[in-house]
């Protein structure tokens, strides 16, 4: 999926240990093998193939992963779209530039943009792309599936604790070996030798979404990597939003939406998810708590 994954497994045998990893290593592929919109074998890679021109079926299991975007994008207002695969590549975040697009090149790298034109069949779970040219991708949800599925696969095999971390995408279960539970730092881009925040927890997922290694400066504000599928626009004013609740793909759906619709709106969209608390940190360094915050992370740690 182009992320590093670290795996961390408890158990009184390093060999069945290492038997786990490569076990649940073998089961990651198989997602990417599935989910993948750069490998041309995939299924997603079907469905963009055929953008326009008719539907494709997919797995159960790709299907609901679709159908759980798009309820995302309902609930965000089109602020999370996993057809922004489609945008041209237009913004530039290795260094390599120093001018913004025009409002005319934005406008037309989002031509082929809108979850609307996309329409999945439950009776035979077929996924159509409407419009020639049109992409999807998971790469909002993508990795955050990954870690869950892999965290389910391991407690399945009876592992009672561990990690999946998805290049920061967490799903932890259980304890460490010590019976503690897992600690998890958040980064502090400001601070980089202190987190922003440590957390405790047993069962649960932890996924940020941020601005501070891929961006631009630009008249002195800072344009994020993240684009808004509406406008085209890279988010602004937001250095990095990081989500805690049960699963790992709705905490990453949840952070790369908020860094798009800004504090307020984020407020709510996260009334929508009663299971889920985000930590803000603003580009004027201030952080920002959902309500309940501390009673939704200790329940995390239960």
């Amino acid at each position: 999926m182009g992320s590093r994954f670290d795996i961390t497994v408890t158990s009184n045998s390093e060999q069945r240990a290492n038997q786990h990893v490569d076990d649940v290593i073998t089961e990651l592929i198989r997602i990417e093998n599935a989910i993948s919109e750069w490998r041309p074998e995939t299924q997603i890679s079907a469905v963009n193939k055929q953008s326009g021109l008719q539907p494709v079926k997919v797995s159960w299991e790709v299907f609901q992963l679709a159908k759980r975007a798009l309820q995302f994008s309902d609930n965000t207002a089109g602020a999370f779209d996993i057809s922004i695969a489609a945008m041209d590549k237009i913004w530039k975040f290795d260094g390599a530039t120093d001018e913004i697009p025009t409002a005319e090149q934005i406008q037309q790298s989002i031509a082929k943009v809108d979850y609307r034109n996309i329409v999945l069949n439950p009776l035979d779970t077929t996924i159509f792309l409407k419009n020639k040219g049109m992409k999807i991708g998971f790469g909002a949800t993508g990795k955050g599936y990954a870690a869950d599925r892999g965290r389910n696969f391991l407690k399945s095999k009876g592992v009672e604790g561990g990690i999946v971390n998805a290049s920061g995408d967490l799903s932890t279960w259980g304890s460490q070996a010590d019976g503690k539970p897992w600690r998890i730092g958040v980064t502090n881009p400001f601070k980089r030798n202190t987190p922003l925040k440590v957390v405790s927890l047993r069962n649960g997922a932890v996924t940020t979404s941020g601005a501070y290694e891929k961006f631009i400066l630009w008249e002195d504000k800072r344009y994020s990597h993240i684009i808004n599928p509406k406008t085209g626009w890279p988010a602004t004013g937001i250095t990095s939003v990081t989500v805690f609740g049960p699963l790992s793909e709705i905490a990453n759906g949840l952070s790369t939406s908020i860094m798009v619709l800004g504090i307020e709106q984020a407020k709510t969209l996260i009334a929508q998810y009663p299971d889920y608390a985000f930590l803000i940190l603003t580009d004027a360094g201030k952080t920002v708590k959902s309500k309940g915050f501390r009673k939704i992370v200790k329940r995390l740690r239960k």
